[in-house]
């Protein structure tokens, strides 16, 4: 018997897992449009989501935050349905064999910066800040990233009088660390995170990284960062490597090219036994004008909401690729990721992606493959930290 929610969202497969619950595709038996929705049992022992449809609906309204199409309790669940979204930049981030480039870095770095600054405007801070909370779109929109997974969002100032709230100190999560007792780990943690100077976690990257982590360390408690410097330390860099804002991101050339080795290998073996999406593909990687390294960095955003947080970022080379190279759309994604409304590309259909209306004033690009004026430069990226 097949499941209604809403009264009109008919469930399909489940796409998604984690301790929250579990996503399934759904569809909308009134307008047929595909959506996402996210269930969590009314017995378990922290609910978050009917707190998260809370905030979505606070924060509606801006581009790159899904929207909220209904929330409410069925049965012994409560549950959320919000826009179908395409893969994390954690999923990227493996499938471009856990390497990103510069300029792949940077596109992403100036609309999570955006997304973050529209969160604080709005008095919350996300607290969650990792890169399998930030999903590109899908279709005329998979070139803008969206920010989801508020569950475990605090708001840091009163609404009534917009006063920030009183200090209190706060841990966070570090990787690698052991300890006897949970305080002891954290200790580490802290210590680890003080003790590494910002030059070393920086060696060997463009300058502007270490002053975005310098920058972020000088705050104060309540000072309000400032997102504009922020963002065009990041498009300086990438003017002065010389990139075009295509939106071609390194997941788009990856899926290109082997959509091309494969018509290649079945065009030279139409009767080969082994089909070609098992045989291996050799892939060049693609770099910068100026042969940039690859950069990992997402933790860079949580610094915004905690200075003392830092990231580690690992550099390799990259080669050149012909900039004729065209993206393809994204399609459904047969294997669903735990972290939460994610959709594979697909590697059959390569064509550019279209432009689509944005947030910014500079000309409103957020998901363009068109060429742009060079004052509008984009965006950023990884190491995930466990939730």
């Amino acid at each position: 018997m097949e499941r209604v929610v809403g009264g009109k969202f008919k469930i399909g497969r489940k796409i998604g897992s984690g301790s929250f619950g579990e996503i399934y595709i759904a569809s909308n038996m009134d307008t047929s449009e595909i959506v996402a929705v996210k269930m969590e049992s009314k017995k378990t022992k922290h609910p978050q989501l009917l707190y998260e449809a809370k905030l979505y609906s606070i924060l509606q309204g801006e581009s790159g935050i899904p929207s909220m199409k209904w929330c409410g309790t069925d049965g012994d669940n409560n549950v959320l349905v919000i826009d179908l979204l395409g893969r994390s930049l954690e999923d990227f981030f493996v499938y471009c064999g856990r390497k990103f480039s510069l300029k792949t870095v940077l596109m992403l770095a100036d609309q999570m910066l955006t997304r973050v600054e529209y969160l604080h405007s709005k008095g919350f801070l996300h607290r969650d800040i990792k890169p399998d909370n930030f999903l590109m779109g899908l279709g005329r929109r998979s070139s803008q990233v969206y920010a989801i997974d508020f569950g475990l969002a605090k708001r840091y100032r009163d609404p009534n009088t917009n006063k920030h709230i009183p200090y209190r100190h706060v841990y966070l999560p570090w990787q690698g660390l052991k300890a006897a007792t949970k305080k002891e780990k954290y200790d580490n943690i802290c210590e680890k995170k003080l003790s590494t100077p910002i030059e070393m976690l920086c060696k060997s990257y463009p300058v502007e990284f270490a002053s975005y982590f310098h920058y972020c360390r000088s705050l104060t408690f309540d000072q309000q960062p400032d997102y504009g410097f922020l963002r065009n330390l990041f498009r300086d860099l990438f003017k002065r490597e010389g990139y075009d804002s295509d939106y071609i991101f390194d997941w788009t050339i990856l899926k290109y090219q082997q959509a091309q080795q494969s018509r290649k290998q079945n065009q030279s073996s139409p009767s080969a036994a082994v089909p070609s999406s098992l045989e291996p593909v050799v892939v060049e990687k693609h770099k910068g004008v100026k042969d940039s390294a690859h950069v990992t960095v997402t933790k860079m955003l949580a610094n915004l909401e905690c200075p003392s947080a830092r990231v580690q970022i690992k550099p390799s080379n990259v080669r050149n690729l012909n900039a004729k190279n065209q993206t393809e759309k994204h399609g459904v994604n047969n294997s669903p990721s735990t972290s939460s409304t994610m959709l594979k590309s697909s590697t059959e259909n390569v064509s550019k992606p279209e432009r689509h209306i944005g947030t910014s004033n500079f000309s409103r690009v957020f998901g363009s493959n068109s060429r742009v004026s060079s004052s509008w430069i984009p965006s950023l990226r990884r190491i995930s930290s466990s939730k």
